[in-house]
């Protein structure tokens, strides 16, 4: 609980990890942490996207850093988070959203390739993250992990079961490691959005409107999540607002579970 009088979403001085930071979801993710003071240092793939987006958040007068890192590389992600540390004496909170969709195709067709690069990028990429962040949170005292996860990670859908499958044990290992960390004060927890409407979705969906209003139509509220709908979610899950809050899935889905 934050004390009386506070605001628990000020964010000075906190440190803040983003992975998947220079598009989509993790875009917004980025930008909502700089607005509440973090400083934040995020990765992705693509350095132009990156540094354009850094340029613009610093003319801002936010404190941001783009770090050019692959999570399916176990020495990007060292680097990444040691850098962080070195530069700026801690980490508080690390926001794992790097993520990659999967062509919607029957179990026989998946190859062997395609299904172990879904789990890299969308579990084992998180686990990388984890593992070398989890002793920098313990050093500050401290912390909040937030695992990108979906709907997906708790109910399924045919023909997506590379995603599928590597999404439900994001949330095992979110559960785990709130259950292992909680003694460490590092608090784990995963956001489960329903759809967003973002580029992965229209490339899932090969760009069809029809398709979209379809989806629109499968979600109660009648419409698909925004980008900054999910940043909120993680927002409060960083926050003491959401200080006895671990090992729990946080779902963003317009009432999609609920049905």
């Amino acid at each position: 609980m934050h004390p009386p009088g506070t605001n628990p979403y000020n964010f000075q001085g906190k440190v803040a990890l983003v992975t998947g930071g220079t598009s989509g979801i993790g875009k917004e993710i980025v930008a909502a942490l700089a607005r509440a003071g973090a400083l934040v240092c995020y990765s992705g793939r693509r350095s132009e996207l990156g540094e354009d987006q850094a340029k613009e958040l610093r003319n801002e007068g936010f404190r941001v850093e783009y770090v050019k890192s692959d999570i399916t590389v176990d020495a990007d992600v060292t680097t990444f988070i040691n850098q962080a540390v070195e530069r700026h004496g801690r980490i508080d909170f690390v926001v794992n959203n790097a993520g990659v969709e999967s062509d919607p195709h029957a179990i026989p067709e998946v190859s062997i390739e395609d299904f172990q690069r879904i789990v890299d990028v969308n579990l084992t990429g998180t686990f990388r993250v984890m593992k070398a962040a989890i002793p920098a949170l313990r050093a500050s005292g401290g912390g909040s992990i937030v695992n990108m996860a979906s709907v997906l990670g708790e109910i399924a859908l045919p023909q997506l079961s590379p995603y599928v499958a590597a999404k439900h044990a994001v949330i095992g290992l979110t559960k785990s490691a709130a259950l292992e960390q909680a003694v460490h004060n590092i608090r784990v927890n995963a956001v489960a959005p329903g759809a967003v409407n973002t580029d992965m979705l229209w490339r899932t969906m090969h760009d069809s409107e029809e398709a979209f209003e379809h989806i629109k139509s499968l979600h109660p509220m009648g419409r698909v999540a925004e980008p900054g709908d999910i940043a909120e979610a993680v927002l409060w899950l960083c926050s003491e607002a959401s200080a006895f809050v671990t090992g729990q899935v946080l779902n963003v889905d317009g009432g999609y579970t609920a049905q």
